[in-house]
């Protein structure tokens, strides 16, 4: 039996990884679907994809499973094929895959939770059975050009600040549960229209369409496969993406590029800038935007204090 957890920094692991790395893919996942052991179920998860070594990011609660994924090429058929047969509720899961082959993980973390979406909700309140209606990639600009629709992000602030759908309105948080706690009275003058939501690969879209049904909105649209599977799609049926700047991910690459269209500037110079980093120092490790002749002069820190301490810490 291998083991269950990780003996080594990640520091380690990402030094490892970089002198040996291989062809890998980025594959993104989820499933809302009672499991009644969380942390068998965590153990049977974690096994496999070591195995397989797999790297990545993987929640798992009682609601569900939400997985970032980094994988060899090479193994994927056999990660299909082991995911497709574990649980009758994997049979038709939808997969997404990256918009870059860039390295993403270091380590594979199989965590449990007490969600796979935090929500700040009282649980049971959901039917996610009823969630907004689906929208496969070549419907979404069909849609979106109907003059009764509003194209709504349920993403937070700073993943629209670099990228989103033109005339998007975004529902303002930082957090996931912020933007639930205000969706409905921020979209209450647009009850009778469509209502077609978006986020990175869907997972949000799922709770934040059934929680807006809850309170008596009838059109509900969201993209089946999020940003993702709408680049994925427009890149390889030819249709137009109606998505500018870039998207933002929760791994090493921070952002991948759809367009050269730029929305933000850096927090140092104020010049048009889309490129997100962690503060270097430590103590702060402030996720900012920053251009690259400021990387430079502050060292990759957010501030002149923040150079001086991380220089000092050296």
């Amino acid at each position: 039996m291998s083991l269950l957890h990780n003996i080594y920094s990640k520091k380690k692991l990402k030094s490892d990884l970089l002198k040996n790395y291989s062809y890998r893919i980025t594959l993104s996942f989820y499933k809302y679907f009672d499991i009644s052991d969380p942390y068998a179920f965590r153990n049977l998860i974690y096994e496999k994809f070591y195995e397989l070594k797999i790297l990545g990011r993987i929640y798992i609660a009682k609601e569900g499973i939400n997985a970032q994924i980094s994988i060899s090429k090479k193994k994927i058929n056999i990660f299909k094929e082991f995911l497709y047969n574990i649980n009758d509720n994997f049979h038709n899961i939808h997969i997404n895959y990256a918009l870059n082959d860039k390295p993403s993980f270091w380590v594979l973390q199989v965590k449990v939770k007490k969600t796979i979406v935090a929500d700040g909700l009282v649980h049971n309140i959901f039917d996610l059975k009823k969630s907004g209606t689906y929208l496969q990639p070549i419907q979404v600009n069909d849609m979106i050009k109907k003059k009764n629709t509003v194209v709504v992000d349920i993403r937070n602030d700073y993943e629209y600040a670099i990228g989103h759908f033109e005339n998007a309105i975004h529902i303002p948080g930082s957090k996931f549960r912020d933007q639930l706690k205000v969706i409905v009275p921020e979209l209450k003058k647009f009850k009778n229209h469509n209502i077609v939501m978006y986020c990175t690969g869907g997972i949000r879209c799922e709770k934040a369409t059934s929680w807006i049904k809850i309170h008596n909105f009838q059109n509900v649209y969201h993209i089946y496969g999020g940003i993702l599977n709408y680049i994925n799609e427009s890149r390889k049926k030819g249709f137009l993406s109606m998505f500018q700047g870039r998207n933002f991910v929760f791994d090493n690459r921070m952002t991948e590029r759809v367009s050269h269209h730029v929305f933000s500037k850096c927090k140092n110079c104020d010049v048009p800038c889309n490129y997100y980093i962690n503060c270097k120092n430590n103590y702060c490790h402030k996720l900012f935007l920053q251009c690259k002749m400021c990387n430079t002069k502050y060292s990759g820190c957010c501030s002149k204090l923040c150079k001086k301490l991380f220089l000092k810490s050296l």
